[in-house]
């Protein structure tokens, strides 16, 4: 579902420079800034860098092209 949202003019210029250098569309970039900032509100030990790596990480897994981490039980 599309939902139309008023944003400053100048979130929106942004969100065109950093999604053209990430491939995106300027929407895919303002949706991915809103993931890493409800991950960091959720999370808020960690930093910028580990969620970008696990949000990677996840992403190879769906696509098959990671090896998932398994924990040991250590007695």
């Amino acid at each position: 579902m599309n939902t139309s949202l008023n944003l400053s003019t100048s979130l929106i210029a942004e969100a065109k420079v950093h999604a053209r250098t990430d491939n995106r569309t300027m929407e895919e970039q303002i949706e991915h800034w809103a993931n890493i900032g409800k991950i960091a509100e959720e999370n808020p030990e960690l930093s910028y860098t580990v969620i970008h790596d696990i949000l990677i990480g996840k992403n190879e897994i769906m696509q098959g092209q990671g090896i998932p981490f398994e924990f040991k039980n250590e007695k």
